[in-house]
């Protein structure tokens, strides 16, 4: 991965965490992901006109993404009723990376070398106990980690599916606009019938902060799927993920969720399989 590669995913990285972090901030999930995907919808069908049409061949590819992802919200959703922040968002985003390696492997045909295999398998370490950290001494939720982990393989399965798909393209900005815009229509649609006459109402109160983190959610998608056209797909997974550390990190500061030493020895795990990648690189 190339300097300016890098830097986009980190980017990626930070602004997908802060979104999350606003739709986990919105107390009805619903809500939060209505103004979110809405939102992207809006941004979308905006970029269209300025974007080139997606090749034919990578419309199959958008539509599957576009039922994955729908999965996904209903997914990160539950998630996020069920369990904490600094430990739902890692769990769904550090059981990705790995998954995206095998399937990147079969379907993609890129088989990481030996120093990205281990930069890759010492990121999740590190992501896994980022994940993992405070439950010494308390039982297990498992529901809530179940629902995290069945988002991390959505992750994944839209990660490869959106690889091969923005590569088809031709145009990463046309691919993420049609993306949002024909995705981000089924739960707007839901949440009006679920409301009727109250969706403006029950709206109102979040819609900047929820229009926020659409915003962020296409810049954050957006500059992966660019990424995914100039590098291959399992590094750059296992690269955003370091979204993890600042999801924990903003766990601590605003959800006030302790961020001790046990997080800080996986940080620097992360930190290290991220090095071994670059070299790979």
């Amino acid at each position: 991965m190339t300097p300016l590669v890098t830097a986009a995913v980190l980017l990626a990285a930070v602004t997908h965490a802060g979104w999350n972090a606003i739709a986990h901030r919105i107390t009805d999930k619903l809500v939060g992901f209505t103004l979110i995907s809405g939102g992207g919808m809006l941004i979308g069908l905006a970029t269209v006109p300025f974007a080139a049409f997606p090749a034919a061949r990578a419309w199959p590819y958008l539509l599957v993404s576009c039922a994955i992802h729908i999965v996904y919200y209903a997914l990160l959703m539950k998630s996020f009723r069920l369990g904490d922040f600094g430990q739902a968002y890692p769990i769904a985003r550090g059981s990705a990376p790995l998954v995206v390696t095998v399937l990147a492997a079969v379907f993609a045909h890129e088989v990481p070398d030996g120093w990205a295999a281990a930069g890759i398998a010492l990121s999740c370490a590190g992501l896994t106990g980022v994940a993992l950290w405070g439950l010494r001494g308390r039982r297990p939720d498992w529901a809530a980690i179940g629902a995290a982990l069945a988002t991390g393989m959505s992750i994944a399965a839209y990660t490869v599916v959106d690889g091969l798909g923005v590569r088809a393209s031709g145009s990463s900005l046309g691919y993420i606009a049609w993306l949002m815009a024909v995705q981000g229509v089924v739960i707007p649609v839901y949440a009006v019938w679920h409301w009727r006459g109250e969706v403006v109402a029950v709206l109102r109160p979040f819609a900047g902060l929820g229009l926020l983190g659409a915003a962020l959610s296409f810049a954050a998608y957006g500059l992966v799927l660019w990424a995914q056209t100039k590098a291959e797909l399992a590094p750059i997974a296992a690269l955003r993920e370091s979204s993890i550390i600042v999801g924990a990190a903003i766990g601590a500061v605003f959800f006030k969720e302790r961020f001790g030493a046990p997080r800080i020895v996986a940080a620097g795990l992360l930190v290290a399989g991220i090095g071994l990648m670059l070299h790979a690189g």
